[in-house]
């Protein structure tokens, strides 16, 4: 499987220790039905294919055995969805960054392509950085003309109801789409002015953001659409003071959320999400069943 690009910076040496897995997933349309072939390398697998919303739209849950990643660990996805169809993807619980105690970067990295009319959905459970991690979670989408892509990412910064705050360690964040949107970002537990300040995360421990992007241009009219229906959303949430949608650019829209804990900021995605399928694609919630577990 070929490895998807290192962001710059980023040093992770071949021979570092620590648990290395891959999953090569490629989702095709036939006959009117959404396929899934994989094949995987260590302990990263997907469960059994799924079609609550009928045979068009495959949803998968990714399983992760050890459940967590320390220094040296590598988690590599490679994703494709090829032309008119649909996957939608989640996983059980939390990505785990446990301390890392040699200083070693442990690393997930998704490459997703969707090809001509494909529709993708990932929408993995939070990413949680223990204190003194040293993180890298990382995720590039390519989209081709008339590909759509709905995605959220969460993280949260230490265990504050356990007493454990993240006050130690990185997390380093890589999302793209080529072309269209780059965000990267470190956070140092130790930056007080980063974790604390006004303008940083001010004391507030969860960032989320959830994006959906076009492999070419949306209309004025479906993006005015888009943002009124998540703009109620955010009205109606008690995170309404924290949170804020924009089109960033012609293809892409993106909302963000600042909040102390994981589940309000999720709840109000889980809402957000709703709402784009409806206007977006005319489609209901169809939330996979695990999230109310």
């Amino acid at each position: 499987m070929p490895q998807p690009e290192r962001g710059e910076g980023v040093i992770c040496p071949p021979d570092a220790p620590g648990w290395r897995a891959r999953l090569a997933l490629d989702y095709r349309l036939e006959g009117g039905r959404c396929l899934l072939r994989h094949r995987h390398e260590g302990p990263l697998r997907v469960l059994k294919s799924l079609y609550p919303e009928g045979e068009a739209i495959c949803h998968n849950v990714l399983v992760h055995p050890p459940s967590g990643l320390v220094a040296g660990d590598r988690l590599e996805i490679e994703l494709s969805v090829g032309e008119g169809a649909h996957a939608l993807l989640s996983t059980p619980g939390a990505t785990r960054f446990y301390r890392s105690s040699t200083g070693a970067l442990a690393t997930q990295s998704l490459h997703a392509r969707l090809a001509p009319g494909a529709r993708l959905e990932w929408l993995p459970l939070e990413a949680l950085a223990y204190p003194g991690c040293r993180a890298l979670n990382e995720a590039r989408f390519e989209l081709a003309p008339g590909a759509e892509l709905m995605a959220w990412d969460l993280t949260a910064l230490g265990l504050p109801q356990a007493g454990q705050p993240f006050d130690t360690g990185q997390f380093q964040q890589h999302l793209e789409i080529p072309g269209i949107w780059l965000e990267r970002g470190l956070i140092d537990g130790g930056d007080a002015l980063l974790m604390d300040g006004s303008l940083g995360l001010a004391g507030r421990r969860c960032l989320a953001s959830l994006v959906f992007a076009g492999g070419e241009a949306l209309s004025r009219e479906r993006r005015e659409r888009a943002l009124e229906a998540v703009r109620a959303c955010i009205e109606a949430h008690p995170l309404r003071d924290t949170a804020g949608v924009t089109a960033a650019q012609e293809r892409l829209l993106v909302l963000r959320v600042l909040a102390p804990l994981v589940e309000p900021a999720f709840e109000l995605l889980r809402q957000c999400r709703a709402a784009w399928r409806r206007e977006l694609w005319n489609l209901d919630e169809a939330s996979p069943r695990l999230w109310a577990m």
